[in-house]
Parts: C-alpha cells; sequence; structure tokens
C-alpha cells in the first residue's frame, strides 16, 4: 500500500485513504442499521443472491401451505355439518323404527294405526328437510356429493372426499310414505327391514365422514409441522441475528470515530509545510 509523502502537497493521499476508509464504514454501518431497522439480513437481492431466492421460494411455500391449512380446516367444518345432518336423520330414523316396531303387533287397532302412520308421515318429510337444509358454501351435502380438497402447494396435494356416496332423502332410503305401511302387522313388519336397511345405510355414512375427519387431522397436523419448518429455514436465510448486527454495529460506530479523527488529522499532516517558510 503506497503512501504520499507530505512534502508534496498537490495531492494528499493520506487523507484520501482516511476518507475511503470512513466511506466504507459507513456504508456498513448503514447495512448493520437498516437490518436492525428492518429484522431482515436480505433487504434487497444484492445483499445475497443466492439466500434472496431461496428466502423468497421458501416463503412462498409457507404461503401456500398456510392456505391449504385453511382449506382443511374448511373441509372439516363441511364434514361436521354433514355428520349434523347424518346424527339428526339417523335420530328420526331411530323414532320411526320404534313406532313401526310398535305398529308391527296386533295389539293396536285401526285408530293407532291411522296415528302412527301421521306420525311417521311427519317424519319422513322432516328428513327430506334436514337433506335440503345440509349445505355448505351452497352446496347441498347430503345427495351424493365428492368434493377435491387442495391439501397443499403442489398441484397433486388434493383429496377427494366423497361427503355422501348416496342421496339420503327419504325416497332413497325406502322410508317415504310410499315405502311404509303400518296398517297391519305384517305391512309393519316388511317396513321394519326398510327401516332397518335406512339406519346400516345412515351409519355407514356416518362412517364414512369420521374416517375423513380423521385424515384431515393428520393432514393439518403435517401442515402445521411444514409450515413451523418452512418458516425456520426462511428466517434462517433471509431474517437478521439482532446480537450479532448490534455488536457489528458497536465496532463500527467506534471506528466511524477513528477514521473521522484520522481524516481530520491527514488534511492537517500538509500544514506543516508552512514551517519551511518562517
Amino acid at each position: 500500500m503506497a503512501f504520499g509523502d507530505l512534502s508534496r502537497i498537490g495531492g494528499n493521499i493520506q487523507a484520501m485513504r482516511a476518507l475511503n476508509s470512513l466511506n466504507k464504514i459507513n456504508q456498513e454501518l448503514g447495512i448493520r442499521q437498516l437490518r436492525l431497522a428492518t429484522g431482515k439480513r436480505i433487504n434487497s437481492a444484492e445483499d445475497d443472491a443466492a439466500g434472496f431466492v431461496i428466502s423468497k421460494t421458501l416463503q412462498h411455500r409457507a404461503g401456500g401451505l398456510a392456505v391449504a391449512l385453511s382449506n382443511v380446516g374448511d373441509a372439516k367444518s363441511m364434514l361436521a355439518i354433514a355428520e349434523s345432518g347424518l346424527d339428526s336423520i339417523l335420530d328420526i330414523l331411530e323414532t320411526m323404527k320404534e313406532k313401526v316396531t310398535q305398529a308391527a303387533s296386533d295389539t293396536l287397532g285401526s285408530v293407532e294405526r291411522d296415528a302412527i302412520e301421521d306420525e311417521i308421515d311427519a317424519l319422513t318429510a322432516e328428513i327430506d328437510d334436514i337433506v335440503d337444509e345440509t349445505t355448505f358454501n351452497g352446496s347441498t351435502l347430503l345427495t351424493d356429493v365428492d368434493k377435491t380438497i387442495q391439501t397443499g402447494e403442489a398441484t397433486t396435494d388434493s383429496l377427494l372426499i366423497a361427503v355422501s356416496t348416496q342421496n339420503h332423502k327419504a325416497s332413497n332410503l325406502t322410508v317415504a310414505d310410499a315405502n311404509i305401511n303400518v296398517s297391519s302387522s305384517s305391512f309393519s313388519s316388511a317396513a321394519l327391514g326398510n327401516i332397518n336397511t335406512a339406519l346400516t345405510t345412515v351409519k355407514n355414512s356416518i362412517a364414512s365422514i369420521g374416517s375423513y375427519q380423521a385424515r384431515l387431522s393428520t393432514k393439518e397436523t403435517t401442515l402445521t409441522n411444514a409450515i413451523t419448518n418452512t418458516e425456520a429455514s426462511r428466517s434462517r436465510i433471509a431474517d437478521a441475528d439482532f446480537a450479532k448486527e448490534q455488536l457489528e454495529a458497536l465496532k463500527l460506530q467506534i471506528m466511524q470515530q477513528t477514521a473521522t479523527s484520522a481524516l481530520a488529522q491527514a488534511n492537517a499532516a500538509p500544514q506543516i509545510i508552512l514551517s519551511l517558510f518562517g
């Protein structure tokens, strides 16, 4: 490294070197202060081009996973609504079974049978109402419904859910007015078979929903862990280490003061030439 001759005052090399050093210190100090202000080690691609690209990729992946997690939550809410509707239908079918079992006994008269028939008709109508009212975002859930759920940030990360494998209207369950006749004990016994079949169908649908809910809960846990790990990886690359940056800033502040002092001394040094003219 060359140093200027103090007897040659046309170029103050020492002052130029001190100024260059001060400028570099100021620039580095500005970078440290920016990191402390933003909390980020990489504030632009200039800071670390490869790290910038990697951190952005991880950030986008974490964002996609977060939306997928929300999708899974929505799917679980949808299945909970469907399950609630099926539970209500199951309760109605159990009540119908009690009434039809009662009608299967020859101890009842025509008046009692008519009363049971009227009650069963009302119950079957309620089943249809429940099917119509069990909806999610405008979609009726108990009428042979399949839903594709995006469970990840990749195109292939999806799950097909058969919310309902058949229509659960009373006529489809063969428990509508036309299917249930309690005018005699023999007809009532036959109707009892229809109701038992309907009960089995509804129970199977509830069990199917439960299995999907279990899968979605597993995916929910997996996505939560993936988001945490992805964010940790991004943070390690892109976020500032505050302790380290603060220590570097303090060191640079001291160096800034010493460089300023050195510049002042270098600027004053050529004045010694004046003593030659005394």
